[in-house]
């Protein structure tokens, strides 16, 4: 009996001491580490844990040379014993600071710490892969990568602590988004610090919450209109078809010998469920570094869809975008790569940026009319505060190989679109039509230094080059898509044919791939594939 009371006892002491450290320790999450960038110009957040109703004081000191002072903020965690704090906007500073997090007994104290532009990078793979696996076939990145250190630039994983940029450290972190925020710390001439958030062969609907998807009125359309039409008894009984064929031919390839195993099929979904999880990478990924302040987003994602039957990724990006603000607290910015990636020819073939786009052709001799995913992704340019990264005239294939080029034009739009700067972001983008008897003038937004259409010259043993503007397509009534011939005036695009007398709709680059559209505008930039029967009046201005 005595043993066991000085067991007790000595479980007691144990326990005590072990509870008062627990309780006393203040704990940061992993995003609020030394070596971290704060974004300027708005008010920043500071976070954690401490012991229930411990009085926690957070002090940041900036450099001397910035010329601001002293913030202390303090405050008293909740009784689940979570705190947090609001620092006033502070002002650039590419000299660092000091962070001081005080408890009653315990300090964190965070060293190296900037102030400048703050991005968070996600998606799929393009987003996630590293800068090493690109280097042997993207110079310029390898020789970025290779010039680091830069002090001010800072880069951060999910799970982990920041970064300082030093080449190790690159070739392991996302080469877009480094190809992304090198040329804008060097232009903007602030620091700058990047997150990354993403994962290969991931769909859209595992990058929102499910309060966001469950709440989203677009979404519920979508999934009620799609339920209309869609008869889910008649895809089972197809489904359990294909099963029962799909086993009889494992087990005959089995019986063979044979190593590779046909592929089983998908059990089809009901309208509105997912194949998998809704949000799981949201909420593993992109969630921790909620709510440190940022300035926007880059988007790599599309190929994998949204996972989710009868939502589109148009509907589905508006409410990732939506509840990715809400529940940020934040209107930051969202600049998307558009999808599919390559596919169109080039401006200037030797310039770094689209050394890797397509040889402008001739035209086909069918009109092409496969420019739904296209058409899907430029639409999302609609949305507020939403900017696309035109990629047509970029590398083409799954996976760019030039993901410097990628993250070059992705700065450039963040550097037009949300800093302000006096560049154009985008090539022609339709604006209206009219239709005058056999012809039909658009008239585009976007047309920058003006338009102008890519040539390219004969070339010795390959057939005639190309000499005029083409892309252009129109219909009568009933009829069907011709070429037409098409002629800039000023800033609009003249389009007729002999073969459609009483034109009604015109298209143009309608298609996933169109190496054989040439329309530019003179800063160099392609102009956005678009048609008038059906999709004008979405695209943005």
């Amino acid at each position: 009996m005595k043993r066991r009371m000085m067991l007790g006892a000595m479980l007691g002491v144990f326990l005590a001491g072990f509870e008062y450290v627990a309780c006393g320790a203040i704990t940061l999450p992993p995003v609020l580490s030394s070596h971290m960038v704060l974004q300027r110009e708005m008010p920043v957040p500071v976070w954690g844990t401490a012991a229930p109703n411990e009085k926690v004081t957070v002090s940041f000191s900036p450099s001397k040379s910035s010329g601001q002072a002293l913030q202390t903020k303090t405050t008293t965690a909740g009784s689940n014993g979570t705190w947090k704090v609001w620092l006033e906007p502070l002002s650039a500073s590419a000299e660092p600071g000091t962070m001081v997090i005080s408890g009653e007994s315990d300090k964190k104290e965070l060293s190296d710490v900037l102030v400048g532009e703050v991005w968070v990078g996600s998606g799929q793979s393009n987003m996630a892969m590293a800068g090493a696996g690109y280097t042997a076939n993207d110079e310029p990145l390898k020789k970025n990568i290779e010039g680091g250190p830069y002090p001010q630039l800072r880069v951060i994983a999910p799970g982990q602590g920041w970064q300082e940029s030093t080449p190790a450290a690159l070739r392991s972190f996302s080469a877009l988004l480094f190809s992304f925020g090198l040329p804008l710390q060097q232009d903007l001439k602030v620091p700058v610090g990047l997150l990354v958030g993403a994962v290969g062969g991931t769909p859209s609907g595992f990058w929102l919450s499910q309060e966001a998807f469950d709440s989203d009125q677009s979404c519920k359309g979508a999934i009620a209109g799609y339920a209309k039409t869609y008869r889910n008894d008649e895809a089972v009984k197809t489904y359990e078809a294909n099963l029962a064929k799909w086993k009889q031919e494992v087990e005959a390839a089995k019986q063979k010998g044979e190593a590779k195993l046909p592929k089983e099929p998908r059990k089809p979904l009901k309208a509105g469920e997912c194949r998998g999880q809704v949000g799981n990478l949201y909420e593993k990924l992109i969630r921790p570094y909620m709510p440190f302040a940022i300035r926007g987003v880059v988007w790599d994602q599309g190929e994998a869809g949204t996972a989710i039957e009868g939502v589109d990724q148009y509907t589905l990006m508006g409410a990732l975008i939506r509840g990715w603000r809400k529940e940020w607290g934040l209107n930051m910015s969202f600049v998307y790569v558009q999808k599919p990636s390559g596919g169109g020819c080039a401006w200037d073939a030797a310039e770094p940026v689209t050394c890797k786009a397509e040889t402008l052709i001739k035209l086909p001799p069918l009109v092409p009319a496969d420019g739904t995913s296209r058409e899907m992704h430029i639409r999302i340019m609609g949305y507020p505060n939403t900017f696309m990264v035109t990629s047509s005239d970029l590398g083409n294939g799954i996976h760019p190989v030039n993901k410097s080029g990628y993250g070059l034009r992705a700065a450039r739009v963040a550097l037009g679109g949300v800093y302000g700067r006096a560049i154009e972001i985008y090539g022609p983008v339709y604006k209206s039509h009219k239709i005058d008897g056999g012809k039909v003038t658009v008239t585009f937004d976007h047309v920058g230094k003006g338009l102008a259409f890519k040539a390219e010259a004969i070339a010795a043993g390959t057939g005639p080059g190309v000499s005029t503007l083409q892309g252009f397509a129109l219909a009568g009534e009933k009829g069907a898509f011709v070429w037409a011939d098409a002629v800039i005036e000023g800033n609009t695009v003249v389009v007729s044919s002999d073969k459609v007398p009483q034109p009604v709709s015109v298209r143009y680059a309608w298609a996933s791939q169109h190496r054989w559209a040439n329309l530019f505008n003179k800063d160099g930039l392609p102009a956005l594939p678009f048609r008038t029967d059906g999709m004008a009046s979405v695209i943005p201005k």
